[in-house]
Parts: structure tokens; sequence; C-alpha cells
């Protein structure tokens, strides 16, 4: 197992990207490159020059191929004029011959084309997916004050796959141009009037299709966002189904869920029929064009203007240019709709972390934490408790003890912003209880995510600290009763463990960075009385001489505790022993005692 500093995600942020543990991965994008993120076009092209020689070679074998399907009208006319007009069997078999081969041919180009745009399109999808991760992960706790969990989910489920496929222009594209021309010079052999109405048509259409883009990229990014924010709504409305179904409110959760989505079905029904017209016009429109192309063409034969086998290939060349046609109007639909996708990544891009420029040094001994605004004075080397009637106030305290967030705190005489955040994460350790656990064998999950903790420790894991510290959280129990032990498979979020079970979990993986300043959130709230009681004689007896704050009421934990300060409104308005509040604080001891016989006891 792989262990380090690092954090433990839940309201920090993500924790352990996909911790490898003791395997060895193979990464063709262990270094994506420095995306440019000056906008979505500038992103693109930067996906193009990452992998020049691929992209090169789709352009040219799109075009190569794209070339040879306009021969093929070209050797048809060969074989009636100087084959059949003739009657000369030895010219038919030989133009026919060629076309047979340069058939051929352009099957296999076609097959080394579509192999190699595949190949350009993953590398895009890959490339962005790196470069995404890597950069949430640098955010770290900044990024979900910065941006919803949502919006990280459109961008990477449904953006990256749009990136990707706007790079097929690069071959397609390419060779729609390239055979554009080709066939313009061929059709300037056969008669310059038609010439010139191939290459007139090209502007008429783009007049037609642009305004219709710029709609696509507006209703487009219309739909994305509104997407994210129905994705979010999901997420939160998922996670906490069980609380709201006990308030009461989960029929107005479900009532503003539903008129969330019906803006976004409407919005969806705006960007399907902008859609729809684009892919009309895209087929429609170069059939139409193309059709005057071939009537004025017959009209020329008829006229003797031009032989019989012109007319055949004016008619081949006509079919010909149907595709890269087509091809240009769905290069501005994927275009359109992937600039839209890259935006949307680059603006994730250009979020910031938190700044690491403090100037002054950690306290290099043991120090008292001190946060101002609430009064909370957290004493090296002793268990101290949090207690108040809003868990968002004792968290709030943590979160800024932590320095997540804006804070005032001290570390000995020195402000915690004043202090390089390295020094900060790799001495100080905040502990969610709701810290995001990933799919991997038990082993992974707790070891894997040490490397990305909340906080940091002496990065020391052994057999032995590890059997200490699953010792300490009760989690001894939970290997000992899986079929395969610490190899046992785990799903996402350790689903397939009880709620108090993860919790020991994520006890597991605090315990074992051994953080010199442990701040611990609700760390037994999903345990039993028994369960809990264990776990917090352990816990005061692993961590003893070691500084380890938690936020609780129960009185399970609360007896262990050194210290404890009791908060009323985010204020310290009582600080002593549990025994002491209860007997001195009224509103302490209604808020911790249970029933009168856990405050006799």
């Amino acid at each position: 197992m792989i262990a380090g500093p690092g954090h433990t995600g839940g309201r920090g942020g993500p924790g352990g990207l996909g911790g490898l543990g003791g395997r060895q991965v193979i990464d063709a994008y262990e270094d994506p490159g420095t995306p440019d993120r000056r906008g979505g076009w500038r992103y693109l092209g930067w996906l193009v020059l990452r992998q020049p020689w691929r992209s090169a070679a789709g352009a040219l074998l799109g075009s190569v191929w794209m070339v040879l399907l306009a021969a093929t009208p070209l050797l048809m006319a060969k074989a009636v004029d100087e084959g059949l007009a003739k009657d000369d069997m030895g010219a038919l078999a030989l133009w026919t011959g060629l076309l047979v081969v340069v058939g051929s041919f352009n099957a296999w180009l076609s097959i080394l084309r579509h192999r190699t745009m595949t190949r350009v399109r993953m590398d895009a999808n890959f490339r962005t997916v790196k470069v995404v991760v890597g950069h949430a992960v640098r955010l770290g706790a900044a990024l979900p004050r910065q941006v919803s969990a949502g919006e990280v989910v459109t961008i990477g489920v449904g953006d990256v796959q749009q990136i990707a496929s706007a790079l097929t222009v690069i071959g397609p594209g390419v060779g729609a141009i390239v055979a554009y021309l080709a066939v313009s010079a061929l059709l300037l052999t056969v008669s310059v009037r038609l010439t010139v109405i191939v290459l007139l048509g090209m502007p008429l259409i783009a007049l037609l299709v642009g305004p219709l883009m710029r709609r696509l990229q507006g209703t487009e990014a219309e739909y994305r966002e509104r997407q994210g924010v129905l994705t979010a709504r999901i997420g939160d409305l998922a996670s906490g189904l069980r609380v709201l179904n006990g308030l009461g409110g989960k029929g107005l959760v479900a009532d503003a869920f539903r008129r969330d989505s019906t803006r976004l079905r409407e919005q969806g029904y705006r960007v399907g029929a902008v859609t729809s017209w684009m892919q009309a016009l895209g087929l429609g429109l170069p059939t139409l064009y193309l059709a005057v192309v071939t009537w004025l063409a017959a009209r020329m034969a008829v006229q003797g203007t031009i032989t019989v086998g012109e007319l055949v290939s004016v008619y081949g060349y006509v079919a010909v240019l149907v595709r890269p046609v087509s091809y240009f109007v769905d290069w501005g639909y994927q275009l359109g709709r992937g600039v839209v996708a890259a935006r949307r990544v680059v603006s994730l891009l250009r979020l910031e972390p938190e700044p690491d420029e403090g100037t002054r040094e950690a306290p290099a001994e043991p120090s008292v934490l001190y946060d101002p605004e609430s009064g909370v004075r957290v004493t090296p080397g002793r268990l101290t408790a949090l207690v108040g009637a809003t868990p968002a106030d004792t968290a709030a305290v943590v979160d800024r003890l932590g320095r997540y967030g804006p804070t005032e705190a001290l570390w000995g005489e020195v402000r915690l912003t004043d202090i390089p955040l390295s020094q900060v994460r790799s001495r100080i350790l905040v502990a969610d209880h709701e810290a995001d656990l990933f799919a991997g064998p038990l082993h992974e999950v707790i070891g894997a995510a040490i490397p990305n903790l909340r906080g940091a420790g002496n990065c020391a894991t052994s057999p032995h600290s590890a059997a200490a510290a699953l010792h300490a959280a009760l989690a001894d129990e939970i290997v000992q009763a899986l079929p395969d032990g610490l190899d046992s498979p785990m799903d996402a979020q350790a689903r397939n463990l009880s709620g108090g079970q993860r919790q020991r979990i994520r006890l597991v993986r605090a315990l074992l960075t051994d953080p010199e300043i442990l701040l611990a959130i609700e760390p037994t709230s999903a345990l039993d009385a028994h369960t809990e009681s264990l776990v917090a004689t352990r816990l005061h007896h692993t961590r003893k001489g070691r500084t380890t704050v938690v936020t609780t009421t129960s009185p399970l934990l609360l007896t262990h505790a050194d210290t404890v300060h009791y908060l009323v409104d985010g204020k310290v308005t009582a600080t002593g022993t549990h025994q002491q509040l209860l007997e001195d604080t009224p509103g302490y001891r209604a808020l911790v005692a249970r029933d009168s016989e856990e405050v006799v006891g």
C-alpha cells in the first residue's frame, strides 16, 4: 500500500483519485502537457498539436481517400469514351481493371483512415480526462467552492466526448476540402461554366448554415449549463433523500427537480430543433445544389457540348461531391458543439487553487491552535472535543483550524494563512465523516487514499501500523467478516458496507497517517453505542500524547476528552471536562444527555 500526505475528500474535495496500491499501471498520458486555456478554439488546436504526426496522417489519408473517390468517375468516363464508344475491348478492360484496383486500394485507405481518426479521438478524450482530473486534484478543497459537482460531472460525461468528436474534422474535414478542389479541377477539363457554379456553391451554403451554427453554440451552451445544475440537484437529492423524507421536505425538492427538468427538456428541444435544421440542410442543400449541376451537364450533352463519357463523369463527380459538401455542414455542426464543450473545460481549467504563498515557517514544536472567531483553543497533546447544537458550527471551526476557508486562526504565534499551505497540509489532517471512498480492494481503499488525504502524516505505513489503525477503529472485525479480507472488493463509496462500517474505514485512513494534529468531524456518529464506546476508548489510547480534535455530542466519546468546548451560535460559552459541563452548564447537559440514565452513568 502507498502512504503519504494528502487529503480525505468529503467536504474538502475529491480524495484518493484512482489509488493504485501496489499495482503498476501503464499511463500513456502521464504528462498530458500544458493545455491552452485562452479559449475553446485554442484548446481544440492544442489537442491537435499534441499529436501532430497522427493528425497529419489522418488529414493525408482522408485527403487521398476523398480524391480517389473522385477519380472513380474519371476512370468510368475513360471506359465509356475509349472502350464502349470506340468498341475497343482492350481499352475497356484496361480502364475497368484500373477502376477495380483503385477501388480496392481506396477501401484499404478507408480502413487506415478510420483507425487513425479513432486514435486521434481517443487521444483527445484521454488527454482531456487526464488534464481535467489532474486540475481537479490540484484544486483540492478549492474545487467545491468554485464549481458545482454537477458541472464537473457534466464536463466529464458529456463535454469530453463532444470535444473528441469535434476532432473528426482533421481527417474527413481536410479531405473534403482537398476533394472539393480536386473535383473542381477535374470539372474544369469538362466545362468552365460548371466549375464556376460548383465553386460558387460553397459560399452560398456557408451563408445559409452560418447563422444556424452561431445559434447552435448559444443554445448548446445554455443546455449544458442547465444540465450541470440538474445533475448537482440529482446528487444532492440522492445523498439527502433519507433526511428529506424524515423532515417532510421530499415533496418540495421533488417539485423543484420537476421544474428544473422541465426547463432542461424545453432547452433540449430548442437544441434539437437547431440540430435537425443543420442536419437537414447538410443533406438537402448539397443534393439540391448538385442536382442543378447534373441538369446543366445533361443539357450540355444533348447540345453536343460534352461527350456521353464526360456526362457520366460529371454525374459521378456530382455524386462524389455530395459527401464532401455534407461533411462541410457536419464539420460546422461538430465544431460548434465541440467549441462549446471546450469552453466549459477551459473555464474549469482557469480555476485557481488556494495560493501557497505563506512566508513564515510553521512552529517547530507542537503549539496551540487558536480560532479567534469562535474562541476555541486546542492544547497540544490533548484530546479536545467541540460540542454544538448545530453540527455546521463545529464543522466551520474545524475548517478554519485546518485552513479550508477564510480564517484568522493562529498556530502558536503565527497566522495559519502566513504559513505555506504545503506545511499546513503536511502536519494538520481534517478527517470528514463523509469523505469519499472509491471502488477497489479494501487494502487500496484504506491505503491508496492516503496520498490524497485531507492533511498529512508521517507516511510510515507498515503492516504493523495498518493493523494498529484497524484495531483502533474497530475495523479489524470488518476485515475478518469479509470473504477475502483486505483483498475484498469495495463498491464505489463502499456501498457494500453499512454506514457504521464505512465510518470506521474512514477513521482507519485518518489514523493510518498518524498526523501531528488530527481534526475529526463526527468520527463516531454512525456507530451503535457498544461499538462507539470501544472506538472512543481505543481512539483515546491510540492518540495519547498527540493533538486531536473531535466534533461530537456523544457522551461515550466526550467522556474521554481532556477538554470540551461548548459552542452556542458558533462561539465558546463554556469550557471544561465532560463531567464539569454536565454539572455546571444546563444547555450542554440538555444537548448531550440522551436520557437520564446516561447522565447518571
